[in-house]
């Protein structure tokens, strides 16, 4: 089993000095998502699936074009909620995530005010991925080790979400413990893939990662984080 997971292309996060709660991507971003789907036009998918926001729905046009299919949505992929923000001054996130950044290791879990708990989105992202995988014929095997019952070894799915929701899903199945900071642990461009691959073992199967944040088809210029 191979599981594709791609990050949206560059979103416009602030217009005209203002914020943007569900951006579109910007005109590079409409770039990246280009070359991303002709990337991912000479793989074979069983299914291709994204997240509810704009940026990913944006981002995931040129792939499903690619493969002619069509939209299909799956809402537990959605980043994790922040604050409202929309039409303060882009300063107000700027300050925020700053603030963030500077609190003590636990205090980060309870995330920005006004937004959802970085401990209440882990939780989210883990339960919507095990009920996701088990639709998939993919569930974890009672084992002190992470250690998978796969049913269809030979499928292939590709997910267009973002940085926060792919970093916990790939913990989640390399079976790493959690912290309030994966996208900053896991370091993923924009329009970049991240591959997860099922090996096999004595007693079921384990995921390996690779490659991390591939950005081989955008050119140095044109990527962004």
């Amino acid at each position: 089993m191979e599981l594709f997971l791609c990050r949206h292309a560059q979103p416009l996060w602030v217009s005209e000095g203002l914020c943007v709660d569900n951006p579109q991507l910007t005109e590079l971003g409409h770039r990246q998502a280009a070359m991303l789907g002709q990337r991912l036009a000479r793989e074979r998918f069983d299914h291709i699936y994204v997240s509810p926001l704009l940026r990913t729905r944006q981002t995931a046009e040129p792939i499903r074009a690619a493969h002619k299919r069509e939209e299909v949505i799956q809402p537990w992929l959605e980043e994790i909620r922040g604050p409202v923000w929309q039409g303060l001054p882009g300063e107000v996130a700027a300050k925020a995530y700053k603030q963030e950044g500077s609190k003590p290791a636990r205090e980060r879990w309870h995330g920005l005010e006004g937004g959802e708990a970085n401990k209440d989105f882990v939780a989210r992202i883990h339960a919507g991925a095990d009920k996701f995988l088990a639709e998939h014929g993919v569930h974890r095997i009672e084992h002190e080790l992470p250690i998978w019952h796969i049913e269809n070894p030979g499928q292939r799915i590709a997910c267009v979400a973002h940085a926060g929701t792919n970093s916990v899903v790939i913990c989640h199945l390399l079976g790493l413990s959690p912290t309030p900071w994966e996208w900053e642990r896991f370091v993923l461009g924009h329009a970049s893939i991240s591959k997860l691959e099922a090996f096999k073992l004595g007693d079921g199967y384990a995921f390996s990662l690779s490659p991390l944040s591939d950005l081989e088809h955008i050119p140095a210029e044109d990527r962004s984080y």
